[in-house]
């Protein structure tokens, strides 16, 4: 076990502990424990459900377009009167959801029952000791027929800590048009960067990324380093003592497409800035052409076609194709995200009830459901088979394929840390140096983990 609980992606100062695979205590370090010290002092961590009646299970969701609160009635139902679940709904942002847990699951908040988390935190989390793992007999049924990627963002140190609930990738979407146009396909096995790069400047149009100062730009670096074979941090059950590999060629290849695009005809003027829906809307813009994204994007923009939001022909001219090779002669390994289900560990009813919810919540049934519902796609590689989600969402078979395909961003507890210093040393785009970034980011990391450096 690793003793810290990583610190969030603003200034958060260090402090003193034992390097590596330490034993010590799990205790939240620097500004995170003042949070946690001032949260206790006000009194506002206290259990939920108490007293009599039926049991009430807390899940804290994040937020979406009210799938989750649906399947907390649905599964409240099945439950036959044993328990019912109430949802409290996280803040927008990734990191803001993990500040939030973090802080009262450190004061062992009882009140925190189920909790949807993102998948790089799941690690952080269970080697703080806030989640309750779930043993072998039951974590075969949270882990059949589930994509691989979901699985080992699941688990920490050889045991389940999360439920995989939902799975998600990127797909290149582009106009239809503009492909055409530009002479290209897309969809065609050695359609690179490079490629897509230059189709755009030949065409006057927009690549659309993610690349302001968050998480999402990690997303990127992260699935260009793994698709030109190497990775950002390797050896993650060393702890801070991990081996930090994105200074290898890998590292120059991504930076260099990077450095390319940021400087470039085919780059958002806004593309320091660009989030997922930024990089939407240039897509659907006048100068659109291609664009990485999420699974959502195709129920986001039919929905939009509908309600008058953008044109009705803009769907019609959207294409999509796997996510794009760095270089020709090797797969691409597209992002992975998603949404893990774990149950608190100080929770009155951790070995009982909660269990159950997260059996129901993640059944095959409600996977189905969900990504009906809300547009996310299911863990579970056989809902793609079935015949309403290949009506709903066209692309279903490239999705499951491209889950299947997925790189995870690095599983470690200091995940935040190592997160923010890569953006710190990329960011802004037009800044990187193929031959300088990931040389200074793999120092830089190595400082911030050895607490020699401050975010």
């Amino acid at each position: 076990m690793v003793e810290r609980v990583g610190r969030a992606e603003s200034n958060e100062p260090g402090h003193a502990r034992p390097r590596g695979r330490a034993t010590g205590r799990h205790g939240p370090p620097g500004r995170l424990r003042a949070a946690v010290a001032l949260t206790m002092l006000a009194g506002g961590l206290t259990a939920c459900g108490g007293g009599g009646g039926t049991p009430t299970l807390n899940w804290y969701i994040n937020p979406d377009d009210g799938g989750q609160a649906k399947l907390a009635a649905a599964c409240s139902k099945a439950s036959g009167g044993k328990y019912k679940i109430t949802t409290s709904v996280l803040p927008q942002d990734a990191t803001q959801q993990r500040e939030q847990l973090v802080r009262r699951l450190a004061a062992k908040d009882s009140g925190i029952d189920l909790m949807s988390l993102d998948p790089v935190f799941v690690a952080e989390a269970a080697n703080a000791g806030f989640l309750r793992p779930f043993p072998a007999d039951q974590a075969g049924q949270f882990t059949q027929g589930v994509f691989p990627a979901a699985v080992e963002n699941s688990t920490w140190e050889g045991k389940l800590y999360a439920a995989p609930f939902w799975a998600n990738t990127q797909l290149l979407w582009y106009r239809k048009s503009v492909a055409q146009k530009a002479g290209v396909d897309p969809s065609a096995p050695d359609f690179t960067w490079d490629k897509m790069i230059d189709a755009a400047v030949r065409t006057g149009t927009t690549v659309g990324v993610q690349a302001n100062k968050y998480e999402g730009y990690m997303v990127w670096i992260n699935a260009l380093v793994e698709s030109a074979g190497g990775q950002i941090i390797s050896n993650a059950q060393r702890g801070d003592d991990a081996t930090i590999d994105i200074g290898s060629p890998a590292g120059k290849q991504a930076a260099t497409i990077i450095s390319e695009l940021a400087h470039s005809k085919a780059a958002s003027p806004s593309m320091s800035t660009d989030d997922e829906e930024r990089a939407r809307f240039l897509l659907n813009g006048s100068r659109g052409g291609f664009m990485v994204n999420w699974g959502y994007i195709w129920r986001a923009e039919n929905g939009d076609a509908e309600s008058g939001v953008i044109p009705k022909n803009i769907p019609a001219d959207l294409g999509w194709a796997k996510y794009p090779k760095v270089s020709p002669g090797q797969d691409s390994k597209p992002p992975f995200g998603g949404i893990e289900l774990g149950i608190g560990a100080y929770g009155k009813y951790k070995n009982t009830l909660a269990v159950d919810a997260v059996t129901c919540i993640t059944s095959t049934e409600h996977m189905k459901q969900y990504m009906i519902d809300s547009g996310n796609p299911a863990a579970r590689a056989s809902v793609y088979d079935d015949p309403q989600i290949k009506k709903e969402f066209p692309m279903a078979g490239l999705i499951r394929d491209s889950i299947n395909a997925a790189a995870p961003r690095p599983i470690t507890p200091y995940y935040t840390d190592v997160s923010g210093a890569v953006q710190s040393r990329w960011h802004p785009p037009a800044s990187v140096n193929p031959n300088t970034t990931p040389g200074r980011s793999a120092t830089f990391i190595r400082q911030v983990l050895h607490d020699q450096a401050l975010l």
